[in-house]
């Protein structure tokens, strides 16, 4: 082997840590919500236009906000496993007092400038079998 070569490092990762701050803001949503039922949090967290793909829940940000002061104090979202990658979080968690029976959920939201954009879900009786 004749000549010269170079050691070369790859070149430096850069570390999105969108996926941290987006998992950070659903569960800032969630517990101000459900465990602290401060309603004024919808207006400082979800996006103005604002998509609810829940059909028993009216879509905007004023429909959220209208839900979360008329719960009833007994509500309590128990959060569990997060997930996030890129512009989605997944949370997973028990709700007690929306329904007759504690809920198993799992949430699904859509992050956009910093802000909840959208948001689905998938609930079922705790004690369903």
């Amino acid at each position: 082997m004749t000549g010269t070569f170079a050691v070369t490092r790859p070149a430096d990762r850069v570390f999105d840590d969108r996926p941290q701050r987006n998992k950070a803001l659903v569960l800032e949503a969630m517990t101000s919500l459900f465990q602290r039922h401060d309603a004024s949090a919808v207006e400082r967290l979800y996006a103005p236009d604002y998509i609810q793909h829940n059909p028993n829940i009216p879509q905007g940000r004023d429909a959220l906000q209208a839900l979360v002061a008329d719960l009833s104090p007994a509500v309590y979202y128990e959060p569990g496993l997060i997930v996030a990658e890129g512009d989605f979080v997944a949370i997973h968690g028990r709700v007690r007092a929306w329904a007759d029976e504690s809920q198993v959920v799992s949430d699904l939201f859509r992050v956009e400038g910093g802000k909840l954009a959208e948001h689905c879900e998938l609930g079922a009786d705790e004690n369903t079998t």
